[in-house]
């Protein structure tokens, strides 16, 4: 006796968030429909010309604007930047950066440096313990 499954499906955020692209900015059908696992792989493999657009000019959801212009989520809010940015406007923050994004930038460099720094500090103390339990 066999059931047969029903496709898991996701909301159009969710798949959105997947996609890596700004929902607001997605057409009307890809919005207002739940998307299946299939068709988000089909998505991804062989992408139709709105979504390779959408990667390519934006607008781009607040992480990816975030990581294109090298500072935190947190930096963006701070810097009052609430709205998706689009390619072009990426570009021109990174051409003439305001003072603001050179001082987020300049944050998140210390932040991750800081990061890298624990992390180092936290694989050493487990290498030695390692090697202490070891007897070496």
């Amino acid at each position: 006796m066999s059931l047969d499954k029903k496709p898991q499906m996701m909301k159009p955020l969710t798949a959105a968030n997947k996609l890596g692209i700004y929902l607001p900015a997605a057409p009307e059908e890809f919005r207002n429909n739940p998307i299946s696992r299939s068709e988000l792989d089909e998505l991804r493999e062989n992408p139709p010309q709105w979504l390779t657009e959408l990667r390519r000019t934006g607008p781009f959801p607040r992480d990816i604007v975030a990581r294109k212009l090298g500072i935190s989520n947190t930096g963006l809010t701070r810097a009052g930047v609430s709205d998706a940015l689009t390619a072009d406007e990426i570009a021109a923050f990174l051409a003439e950066p305001p003072e603001w994004l050179i001082r987020e930038r300049e944050s998140y460099a210390a932040v991750r440096a800081e990061e890298e720094r624990v992390q180092a500090k936290e694989a050493e103390r487990r290498a030695s313990t390692n090697r202490a339990a070891k007897g070496y």
